[in-house]
């Protein structure tokens, strides 16, 4: 039996953390030899509007077009569809292989611990920044709330920080 995971989940979401977390997980897949699985949630917020008027007018509003939402919904995992095969692309870029790519739609941290769950992996790679900053100021974030949740261990990635610059010095 090994320490190292054999299914490493790599969860991204095409911000600069992300891309960061991108590289040690391929890191790390090559390191153990492992199975790496790309993860992209979108986010369908605009469409809970459409779906649910009541929650944004508790007078309620008149009912949108089903075939609207229907149509929203489509262009939403379009988009989030293109952002997973980009993220894939840089995966690959970096040297690492997928193992499968997967699009999930719904509230990232539960649909991240899900697949995770859903894959047996034995590792989640997060970046510790994604992009929703009024999302994470209400509701806390992705990150924090995976590494609260997931059945595995989750390595949570930082940009590194430029090292400081002495000014005080000058070499002639």
């Amino acid at each position: 039996m090994s320490i190292f995971p054999t299914r490493i989940l790599l969860a991204i979401d095409g911000s600069e953390s992300a891309t960061h977390a991108t590289q040690a997980a391929v890191e790390l897949s090559k390191t153990a030899d492992s199975e790496l699985y790309v993860l992209y949630v979108g986010e369908d917020v605009y469409l809970g509007a459409f779906v649910y008027p009541e929650a944004t007018n508790p007078e309620g509003v008149e009912q949108k077009d089903p075939a609207l939402i229907e149509e929203l919904g489509r262009q939403f995992e379009q988009v989030a569809r293109q952002v997973l095969d980009a993220e894939v692309e840089k995966v690959r870029a970096v040297g690492g292989t997928v193992a499968e790519a997967y699009l999930r739609m719904g509230t990232p941290a539960a649909e991240i611990v899900d697949l995770a769950e859903e894959l047996g992996v034995g590792l989640v790679v997060v970046g510790s920044r994604g992009l929703g900053g009024i999302r994470r100021a209400l509701m806390g974030s992705v990150s924090d709330s995976v590494v609260r949740h997931a059945h595995c261990p989750v390595l949570v990635v930082r940009k590194e920080e430029e090292p400081a610059q002495d000014y005080g010095q000058t070499n002639v």
